[in-house]
Parts: structure tokens; C-alpha cells; sequence
């Protein structure tokens, strides 16, 4: 069981958006930028593009909703979206609020929120679900 199956099972908190009968949306707990958010599918996959076709168009309609939300919540130019899908083998679309394109290299020093701004944070998201 990877260890986002165990965040969707409710086994280790997290600071949830949204989610529905398949997919499942979260913040990241090491962000890129403030907002930076986790889309996964509820069924384990290691690899994004070994989902059928109909599981990735709904994750990244999925994914837009999330997106559309975060924008409303964190001031940004728009939501980059990258698929690694390395550090954790469970499909993962990262939506991460970015003013530049350097907010989306991976090798920058990764932000440190509260726990109270964590939850702040996504509950300003989920207002504008």
C-alpha cells in the first residue's frame, strides 16, 4: 500500500481539498510554492500513463476544478502542472501556483508552513470548490 492509498484511507492526516468516488486532492506537505496541491487516483497505479484513457480525462478534469479553486485562493500568474511520478509510485499530477517559471523547478528549497496555515490554506481552496 503506497503511502497516498494510506492519506485516501485515512491512515495518515493530510490537509484534504476535495475528493470524490476516484480521485482524491490534497496540499503537498513539502510545497513548491503556497497552494502547491497533490491530485491522485484513488486506485494505486504506479505509472500516471498506465491509467485507460477515461481515468486520465476524468483525473485532469479532476485536476482543472482543483486548479480553478487554488486560483481564486493563492495569488499567482496560473497553475503549473507537472507529472514526475518518481519519489512516490502512485500516479500524482502536481498543481503548484507559480508568478515565474523557476516556481516549477523541483530543486528549490521547499517551503515550511505551520500546521494552522497548512489548514488555512486549504480551507480557502475548498471555499472556492
Amino acid at each position: 500500500m503506497t503511502i497516498f492509498s494510506r492519506i485516501i484511507a485515512g491512515e495518515i492526516p493530510c490537509y484534504k481539498i476535495a475528493e470524490d468516488e476516484r480521485f482524491f486532492a490534497f496540499l503537498d506537505i513539502n510545497p513548491m510554492t503556497k497552494g502547491h496541491t497533490l491530485v491522485i487516483p484513488k486506485v494505486e497505479e504506479d505509472y500516471i500513463f498506465n491509467l485507460n484513457d477515461e481515468m486520465l480525462a476524468e483525473m485532469m478534469v479532476f485536476a482543472k476544478k482543483m486548479a480553478k479553486a487554488i486560483e481564486k485562493s493563492v495569488e499567482c500568474v496560473r497553475i503549473g502542472v507537472a507529472v514526475i511520478g518518481l519519489e512516490v509510485p502512485h500516479a500524482h499530477i502536481h498543481l503548484i501556483p507559480i508568478n515565474k517559471e523557476s516556481d516549477m523547478n523541483f530543486k528549490n528549497p521547499k517551503l515550511k508552513f505551520s500546521p494552522e496555515e497548512m489548514a488555512e490554506i486549504a480551507a480557502g481552496i475548498r471555499k472556492n470548490l
